[in-house]
């Protein structure tokens, strides 16, 4: 786990990179919404400094995971890709004062220090990207559930009925 505290500060102003992979049995928070402990986290921290002199993280995550759909409870494969630019601050007020000058929505400003944990980063920027509310593009049995409902009535058809 020591491979993943950095100081965050001499990392991006060193311009340093790291790139791995984790497995998503090993990220417990990432693991409690998929379907399965399978799949891989791959992951590229680069280093930089922002035009505004403000130390900056480059995060690139990706991986398939699998998570279960909402409306078919199935398990179904989805792929994580994800790139984040991450301004660095000392504490609370610094983010607040950075984000006021950036005035960019594309940048995140994080708390950051000199023993970051990058393990940490990595799962909560995988978790950023799963949707809400997972669901196939087309649940496997979606044909015989819209099958099924051509042959049977409605519940309010009956009531929309007795109006007339």
């Amino acid at each position: 786990m020591n491979a993943f505290v950095i100081d965050a500060f001499g990392f991006a102003r060193q311009k340093e990179q790291r790139e791995g992979q984790i497995a998503v049995a090993e990220m417990a928070r990432l693991l409690e919404d998929c379907a399965d402990q399978s799949g891989t986290i791959h992951w590229r921290v680069v280093g930089d400094v922002h035009k505004l002199d403000v130390p900056q993280l480059n995060l690139h995550v990706a991986g398939e995971v699998q998570l279960t759909c909402q409306r078919c409870l199935q398990a179904f494969a989805f792929e994580i890709d994800s790139n984040s630019s991450l301004m660095l601050a000392k504490d609370d007020e610094h983010a607040d004062e950075i984000d006021a000058l950036l005035d960019d929505e594309s940048l995140d400003v994080i708390v950051a220090s000199q023993e970051f944990n990058l393990f940490e980063l990595i799962e909560d920027e995988a978790l950023l990207a799963l949707p809400l509310a997972p669901k196939h593009e087309t649940c496997p049995d979606a044909s015989l559930l819209e099958k099924g409902q051509d042959t049977k009535e409605l519940p309010f058809a009956a009531l929309t009925r007795l109006k007339q």
